[in-house]
């Protein structure tokens, strides 16, 4: 279903709102899938009892000045895995001031999430402002994956700066921010955060069982690492000097988690 997006003079505001629920028989419905204008949700085949959503990027964006909105929501019981057709690339556009990208994610008891959409590219001459809010409920499951890519080939990155909230029954376990790029707080690419590299992820995953086994710190090589984090949850942080990359430091580390 298409809603309406609305260009003003200081760029372009759209919204995508994804619901998934228990169909009682073993499988998720999605009563709402709504999109408009930069954004559009594609339905593809499902597997098992997950619904599958793909975000394909139907214009340019976001520009300067633009604002998207991605919302989802998952119902008690219910399963679903959203992923992008290709990567998102921040670029300037002619009106003034940054633009925004904001997903805000919900999931029940007993609902599971996977959220694994493709890179997000800071262009030359870029500023956009990402954030990603998620609350789940105590018996919620989530997989989360967000990387950045500072530049496309050859040319320098633009202004970045993403935050990333988790919280489940109400309770704060991550709340991180990090901005690269030109304006950036002194020290982005020095030895402690960047180091260099030119792609950086997180990985978030969430299950009940880790309150009663938590994962190990460790040390995935040159690049990656696990930490716990204050609830049922882990987060790997990698970086590295490309996408390529970063996808399989991300993917190794997913591999090296307790199986559910």
């Amino acid at each position: 279903m298409d809603g309406v997006s609305v260009r003003t003079g200081a760029g372009v505001r759209s919204l995508a709102r994804i619901v998934a629920r228990d169909d009682g028989r073993g499988g998720t419905s999605l009563p709402v899938l709504e999109s408009d204008g930069p954004l559009a949700l594609r339905r593809t085949r499902a597997t098992g009892s997950e619904a599958r959503v793909m975000l394909v990027g139907a214009m340019s964006g976001p520009l300067g000045g633009d604002h998207f909105t991605v919302e989802g929501r998952v119902e008690e019981g219910a399963r679903l895995s959203v992923g992008s057709a290709a990567a998102t690339i921040a670029l300037p556009g002619q009106a003034k001031g940054e633009a925004h990208y904001d997903v805000r994610l919900s999931v029940a008891d007993h609902g599971e999430l996977h959220w694994l959409p493709e890179q997000l590219i800071s262009a030359q001459g870029s500023d956009l402002y990402v954030t990603t809010r998620v609350e789940l409920a105590a018996g919620a499951r989530l997989v989360l994956r967000e990387e950045q890519v500072l530049g496309r080939v050859g040319e320098e990155p633009g202004r970045l700066s993403s935050r990333l909230t988790v919280r489940i029954a109400g309770r704060a376990v991550l709340d991180q921010e990090l901005t690269c790029g030109p304006g950036a707080p002194g020290g982005w690419d020095g030895p402690a955060v960047l180091s260099g590299h030119r792609a950086v992820g997180q990985l978030v995953v969430v299950r009940p069982e880790f309150a009663a086994e938590p994962v190990a710190a460790t040390v995935l090589g040159e690049g990656a690492s696990v930490v716990p984090l204050a609830g049922p949850a882990a987060l790997v942080t990698a970086v590295a000097p490309d996408a390529l990359r970063l996808r399989r430091l991300l993917d190794e580390a997913f591999a090296s988690l307790p199986r559910e």
